[in-house]
């Protein structure tokens, strides 16, 4: 067993103050004992999207190097949620989510897949696709603390691709987003729940919170939490920054699927 926690905050389009706040809140929960800790999508900027792809970087570029000190000198695993890592198209960048070990190596990287087009009322108009190249692989990571599939935010409502990362093996789900008010106050805790209950899984979902300086001044519900693989909650930040701390029990995933052996019920 180990503590791991999630991140929430509210990032704008001031780089340099979202490092400061997510660096505070990453260490208080190193100091806190977690030996796994994730941060929300668009950790590093949510702000114009033009922008956002204008300030695209590499792997290699200061925001990774930020994290990748970071997690060294806390020597945790370290997951930056996601951030704006420059495509080979010049219009649009990836939405990347990158794991650094304790030694501030990259063990992993995922590029979002599903991207979130939208038009669900005038406050939430959205079309991702236009400044988001989309990812097309799958990643499940082996670690010391299990195996991680990784997944980023409009990802949670495509059960597939979970029902794919626990077939690869995974035992832990990151969900790492910035889902709006209106979506988030009545579909964020029902879809994570349901992902840990069909996978038998943990699921971390730090997330983001509050306004952002984004063209239309859009506000995220946050609540990032963790889920157990029954489905319980056993942790969450309700509002405001914070991190939200759990154990992780790799022995409970293996009693939950013993259990109900859902995987060798399935017919389709």
């Amino acid at each position: 067993m180990y503590l791991a926690a999630v991140v929430q905050m509210n990032a704008t389009s001031d780089e340099e103050a979202n490092w400061q706040q997510v660096r505070e809140l990453v260490s208080r929960a190193a100091t806190g004992g977690a030996r796994l800790v994730a941060t929300p999508e668009n950790t590093n900027y949510l702000g114009p999207h033009e922008e956002k792809v204008r300030r695209a970087q590499p792997l290699d570029g200061p925001t990774c190097k930020h994290f990748s000190e970071l997690a060294r000198e806390l020597e945790i695993y370290l997951l930056l949620g996601s951030f704006n890592e420059a495509s080979v198209d010049p219009s649009r960048c990836h939405n990347t989510s990158v794991l650094f070990g304790p030694d501030g190596s990259t063990v992993v990287f995922y590029r979002k897949i599903h991207l979130f087009d939208v038009d669900v009322s005038p406050r939430v108009r959205f079309a991702e696709s236009a400044t988001v190249r989309p990812g097309e692989e799958t990643i499940v990571v082996s670690t010391e603390l299990g195996n991680l599939g990784l997944t980023i935010c409009y990802d949670l409502r495509f059960p597939g691709l979970y029902q794919r990362l626990r077939d690869a093996g995974a035992d832990i789900l990151t969900v790492p987003s910035a889902f709006t008010q209106t979506t988030g106050k009545d579909h964020w805790q029902p879809l994570l729940r349901a992902r840990a209950i069909e996978n038998q899984c943990y699921v971390l979902a730090p997330a983001q919170y509050g306004r952002h300086d984004d063209e239309g001044l859009r506000e995220s519900y946050g609540h990032a939490m963790i889920v157990d693989p029954w489905g319980q909650i056993v942790a969450m930040v309700p509002d405001g920054p914070g991190v939200a701390l759990a154990e992780i029990d790799l022995d409970r995933v293996h009693r939950v699927r013993e259990s109900m052996p859902v995987e060798n019920h399935r017919k389709f």
